[in-house]
């Protein structure tokens, strides 16, 4: 569905973004993360036709960006843009009439829409007493304008409470049921590690990591941590079960012990510490963070 071979964007002696190669499949749900400048939004901008690449090749959905029959491909697309404008003076619902008529959809989808995304009883309000999670709401109604089959949202939960952030990430995963591409971008890393199939880390204009979050964590091969509860004496018991094995460090922390060790350790580790029986109240295995992934590729 998102063809990238090559792209760059030079503005003026700054190169935003050098040699990106990305490919993702139709109905994907991919992250793109990165500190603020590593390139993300200009390379979204590129992907929407919004700014020319200075080089390189951008396809989406079989045709280029730029191309001949790319507005026809445009209607197919919806975006949510970091920064949402919008006219205070227009209701909810006028606002989402504007957007359908630019986008020649009809506007009896406009209510539905709202019902969606939580707005429907605002949708008399004007916009300038919508809140700032409410205006992101109404950003995210006009980008589903249209039944797009492919979507871009750069940071698209900002301002939205917890209520909010679990419904708009049930409506992704309604929409990729549905066969409905999307690529978004967050600078939230823990509240999307569980939910993309797959992502990019970019950093300085460039991809430097690409795949399921499961396989950066073994790309990078980060330690685990082991958690186990039990009753006294834990600790020595642990430390003697696992003499030998490779292991970062042992901490205790009240009635819980933490072993820090390699991934390639964790296997022999556990066979160790089932001989412990009933000693053992509960263990858990936490893998590294998204956060701790994005930083070990910095690094």
């Amino acid at each position: 569905m998102v063809d990238a071979r090559g792209v760059t964007k030079d503005f003026g002696p700054v190169q935003a973004v050098k040699g990106v190669d990305l490919s993702i499949v139709p109905g994907e749900l991919f992250g793109l993360i990165g500190h603020n400048g590593a390139g993300k939004s200009t390379l979204f901008k590129m992907m929407l036709g919004l700014i020319p690449a200075s080089s390189g090749q951008i396809h989406l959905d079989g045709e280029a960006v730029g191309g001949p029959r790319f507005r026809d491909v445009r209607r197919r697309i919806g975006y949510l843009p970091e920064n949402v404008v919008l006219y205070d003076n227009l209701t909810g619902l006028e606002t989402l009439h504007f957007f359908a008529d630019l986008k020649t959809v009809p506007r009896s989808s406009c209510t539905v829409l709202l019902d969606k995304v939580g707005l429907g009883h605002a949708r008399t309000r004007r916009v300038r007493e919508y809140s700032k999670g409410m205006r992101q709401r109404l950003g995210f109604a006009q980008a589903l304008l249209g039944q797009p089959r492919l979507l871009f949202l750069d940071e698209p939960t900002t301002g939205l409470d917890p209520e909010a952030i679990r419904d708009f990430y049930r409506i992704l995963r309604e929409l990729r049921d549905d066969g409905v591409t999307m690529v978004l971008t967050s600078h939230i890393l823990a509240e999307i590690q569980e939910r993309v199939d797959r992502l990019a880390i970019m950093e300085d204009g460039r991809i430097r990591a690409c795949g399921s979050v499961q396989a950066l964590r073994e790309a990078m091969n980060l330690p685990l941590t082991l958690e186990i509860a039990g009753g006294a004496g834990l600790r020595e018991q642990v430390t003697r079960v696992l003499a030998g094995l490779e292991v970062e460090r042992i901490d205790e922390t009240g009635s819980l012990i933490h072993i820090r060790l390699p991934r390639e350790a964790k296997m022999p580790a556990l066979t160790r510490l089932a001989t412990l029986g009933e000693t053992l109240r509960d263990l858990q295995v936490h893998e590294p963070s998204l956060e701790d992934v994005f930083f070990g590729y910095r690094n």
